[in-house]
């Protein structure tokens, strides 16, 4: 009777831990010219490894600047059909990956025109409604768009919504949307920008690729290891010997997975906060302002750029020092050499988010026992700490786990660009899981972000985060 009891208790336990984790997912809707470039499929194959993190509710075949005449939805179908055969041994690992007939359910087709000829009366498409319906189901979380070549099926989306609703409600349906798109790769996303200044958009405008955010995914960066995005690194841990959804990961063109930032942000690791881009994430960082337009450079596409007419979230810049493992003594040091940019925000994290993918093509045909899994960290007090001018205080991470029982490594830091306080904060050995500090002396209230990076020690390493905001209150 008590091992019964104790069963029912557990399978309660259980699904309320499931349901929380469930509530707390993102929803999002790709927009995809798939077949444009290979990187579309490629940022496809590393979406379905995290499904059970990130609740899909569709994937829409679009244009782009790229491809302006065609949508490729069967090549959608044909890498969640791969992902279907892998699917089993995924469960194995994480819980939640959901059945490959519930991904096919939710493609859906936008218009096969270029921009802003698919937007209008009468030119609804499959996919334009179907982001209608989504946003009108019973759901308070924020759904995210995320764009992958040309963003007209939202704006169609959005042009009936103000035609069709009252001003009411469509201001409470745009008020769910959150939007992430790779640059501009067709002329309605500066339209949607001018004509719903509300619309919570994370772009790097227009269509000049060099100097946006989310090419630091791919970009080659001089004096750092950028052996995690090279050929070699892609063929022995994503594309050989892992399975049929590894197989179905191409070789790269243009730029290895451009598009991946534009949901990277979305992944529960600790880090992320996806309602907040100037926090810093996977995806790159972003600060809400109305960039110069006589520093938007021309791209090669036909893209019409012009003047923001509204603050956007846009390219950010991080003042970034690596760390660097040492033979002898302290396990890391500061590098020699530092980086100030935009695409820091976004490269800073690779060699992590690299790592991450590649231990999830391993779950793709490994037994749990032989594969990796992320550590845990845990924290010994609350993720906000409120202290005075000149007080001393405790950052402790000494709770922390791995599931494989792997050894950890600690590295504690301040983020300063995410802070209010500006000026450098010493943690002297910050490799610890415990450092102490005292609190800068300061005449207003300040906000400092401190973020822990805890790695195990497996193969592929991987590594989670903590972010703790200390508030720092004058005397």
């Amino acid at each position: 009777m008590k091992t019964f009891l104790w069963l029912i208790l557990f399978c309660a336990v259980s699904y309320t831990q499931s349901l929380a984790q469930t509530n707390q997912k993102n929803r999002v809707i790709i927009l995809t010219d798939i077949e444009a470039d290979p990187d579309d499929t490629q940022s496809l194959v590393r979406l379905l490894l995290y499904s059970n993190q990130i609740d899909i509710k569709g994937l829409v075949a679009t244009t782009s600047c790229w491809l302006q005449n065609k949508i490729n939805p069967e090549s959608i179908a044909r890498v969640i059909r791969a992902y279907a055969k892998v699917q089993p041994n995924l469960l194995k690992h994480e819980s939640g990956y959901p059945e490959s007939q519930e991904l096919l359910s939710v493609i859906k087709n936008g218009l096969p025109v270029y921009g802003m000829t698919g937007v209008g009366d009468d030119k609804d498409s499959e996919g334009s409604e179907w982001i209608i319906k989504v946003l009108e189901e019973k759901d308070d979380r924020p759904l995210w768009i995320s764009v992958w070549g040309g963003v007209n099926t939202l704006a169609q989306s959005l042009h009936k919504i103000k035609q069709t609703k009252s001003k009411r409600e469509a201001t409470r349906l745009i008020s769910k949307l959150r939007v992430y798109t790779i640059s501009d790769q067709d002329d309605s996303g500066l339209w949607i920008r001018n004509n719903f200044p509300e619309l919570f958009y994370i772009v790097s405008p227009g269509d000049y690729y060099a100097t946006a955010t989310w090419t630091g995914i791919n970009s080659y960066v001089k004096g750092i290891d950028n052996s995690t995005i090279s050929n070699d690194w892609i063929a022995e841990n994503i594309q050989q010997h892992h399975g049929p959804l590894g197989a179905e990961y191409p070789d790269v063109a243009w730029g290895v997975e451009g598009d991946t930032p534009a949901f990277l942000s979305l992944i529960p690791n600790g880090l992320n906060e996806s309602e907040h881009p100037d926090w810093g994430s996977w995806g790159g960082r972003y600060a809400l302002y109305r960039p110069e337009f006589d520093k938007t450079k021309k791209g090669g596409s036909i893209v019409t750029i012009a003047p923001e007419t509204r603050a956007i979230w846009t390219n950010a810049v991080d003042a970034y020092t690596p760390y660097v493992a040492k033979a002898y003594g302290r396990a890391v040091k500061l590098d020699t050499i530092s980086f100030t940019d935009n695409k820091t925000t976004l490269w800073r994290w690779r060699d992590d988010f690299q790592h991450d993918f590649a231990a999830r093509m391993d779950w793709c045909l490994m037994a749990y026992e032989d594969a990796n899994h992320p550590p845990v960290p845990t924290l010994t007090h609350p993720e906000e700490l409120t202290v005075k001018s000149g007080e001393a205080f405790v950052l402790d991470a000494f709770k922390s786990t791995d599931p494989d029982g792997d050894n950890l490594s600690y590295l504690w830091f301040h983020y300063p660009e995410e802070s209010s306080y500006k000026k450098k904060i010493s943690l002297g050995a910050e490799n610890v899981h415990i450092v102490n500090l005292k609190a800068p002396v300061v005449e207003k209230k300040e906000t400092l972000h401190f973020v822990l990076k805890l790695s195990d020690k497996g193969t592929p390493l991987l590594t989670r985060y903590k972010r703790v905001i200390v508030t720092v209150l004058p005397k």
